[in-house]
């Protein structure tokens, strides 16, 4: 029997989906239809594959306790093995250390399907019927990619020209009329980025082409941190080895360089969620053909995407627009220009702007916090903490916290004061106290939380112990 192992990439910004996706919450965690994110929807069809025991997850490990969460709304009963990585490093690095893991946890044979968190296959059947034919060819020790049966001459994707299951070459995304050449030809396919082979192959192929990162992987994964929990296993890498991986692409690293590469052809409803036009799509249209989520009314519109977050967006006489509102940022432009949205993001990541990297809710694996207002010297926040939550015993340099809790019973360690708050209690916590918030009842507790001093970063923390390991 062939050991089958899924692994997810969960990783990347997702730049284009901005200002929906930030770096603190990526796009593979934005919801879709039947309200289920990107990376649940990933989750589905990886558990959807036969005999799958265990599926790894490559992920920020800033993101693993939402993903972790994310994953346990589906509850399947399957073995989770989450590989944590200290930064982006790219797709041949993420690569390398499920392929390294893989055969350290199972068997060097044991057989790969790498899963990007940020696409959407409609056509669950045909997902696994091409990869039952992906891990056959991937048995008999060859590298395989999936190559999607293009529809229209897309120029946002690159193409893979193949004879039968044989690659001949891959090409970079192509401008239009050379898309128009590729589909009308029948030699093309779209590339997939997903990829199939059992892990000695990689290993083997990472040794041949890119020695320089298979070694830091090896390193990183060796000197890993490992805790086995409930949930499954956790696996976070060593940081110093891991920083020094060349940050490259599978494509460049491996793909291009390689011999013998074979492909699964297919046809299974495959969408790279790459921007907001590609994220309209996941949605049906109105008689117009606007694709309108969340609290939207419409007037004289055509052909626009609109999509509200927690209040009203009205739109009047709008034509193949793109409108996108969250709490802090609003995203106007014209759907021929969805591809630049990116160029904001960079633009804001250049100026230090935090709307590129966090949203007004920021979620932590104890629960959730949420910035109210903030001005000179002060900031106010609405904090939840899920039962069983518990933030770290910490302390500020430069600021004072007033907490006034507003549901459920909050248990606060002040320096040698430990407290129980109900609703309209309220606690000062000093400059340099050492102060812990705790839910040990079985309902959320939230509390407004207003800070108050002469610098309030989220930096501006000690911590000496916590249960989540970030001490």
């Amino acid at each position: 029997m062939v050991t089958t192992v899924p692994v997810i990439i969960s990783g990347g910004a997702g730049a284009r989906l901005w200002p929906a996706s930030r770096e603190t919450f990526p796009k593979p965690l934005l919801r879709i239809d039947e309200g289920m994110s990107l990376l649940q929807k990933a989750h589905e069809r990886a558990a959807a594959l036969p005999g799958v025991e265990e599926i790894v997850t490559i992920t920020n490990r800033e993101h693993h306790w939402k993903t972790q969460s994310e994953f346990a709304e589906a509850g399947l009963d399957l073995h989770h093995r989450f590989v944590l990585e200290p930064e982006g490093r790219d797709t041949a690095a993420a690569i390398a250390v499920a392929a390294l893991e893989v055969a350290r946890a199972h068997a060097g044979d044991a057989v790969l399907v790498v899963l990007p968190a940020d696409h959407m296959i409609s056509d669950i059947s045909a997902f696994v019927e091409a990869s039952g034919r992906a891990i056959e060819l991937a048995t008999d020790g060859r590298l395989v990619t999936f190559g999607i049966t293009p529809r229209y001459p897309e120029t946002a994707y690159g193409y893979i020209e193949a004879e039968g299951e044989n690659v001949i070459r891959f090409v970079e995304k192509p401008d239009r009329e050379t898309a128009r050449r590729y589909v009308s030809s029948g030699r093309f396919l779209w590339n997939a980025g997903m990829f199939c082979f059992r892990a000695d192959t990689m290993i083997a192929l990472l040794e041949e082409h890119c020695p320089d990162i298979l070694a830091t992987c090896r390193d990183s994964v060796d000197a890993a941190r490992r805790v086995a929990g409930d949930e499954g296993e956790t696996v976070s890498l060593e940081a110093d080895a891991f920083a020094r991986t060349r940050k490259i692409s599978i494509d460049y690293a491996v793909l291009e360089k390689a011999a013998d590469i074979a492909v699964v052809p297919c046809d299974m409803g495959w969408t790279d969620v790459g921007s907001w036009n590609a994220f309209a799509d996941l949605h049906e249209p109105d008689g117009a053909g606007n694709h309108l989520i969340g609290d939207v009314l419409v007037e004289d519109s055509s052909c626009s995407l609109i999509r509200a977050q927690g209040r009203l967006v009205a739109a009047v006489g709008l034509r193949d627009m793109i409108v996108v509102d969250t709490p802090d940022a609003l995203l106007v432009a014209d759907k021929n220009q969805a591809q630049s949205v990116k160029k904001i993001y960079e633009r804001l990541k250049q100026t230090g702007r935090q709307e590129y990297s966090i949203h007004t809710t920021v979620h932590r694996p104890w629960g959730s916090y949420t910035i109210l207002d903030e001005g000179e010297r002060f900031k106010v926040k609405r904090i939840e903490v899920v039962p069983g939550g518990r933030l770290s015993l910490q302390s500020h340099t430069h600021r004072s916290e007033h907490w006034v809790v507003v549901a459920g019973k909050a248990t606060v360690v002040n320096d040698d004061q430990t407290l129980v708050l109900s609703p309209n209690e309220s606690v000062y916590i000093p400059c340099g106290a050492k102060h812990r918030l705790e839910n040990q009842g079985t309902e959320n507790v939230a509390l407004i939380e207003v800070q108050t001093g002469d610098y309030l970063g989220e930096d501006d923390i000690v911590r000496y112990e916590d249960i989540y390991g970030r001490a």
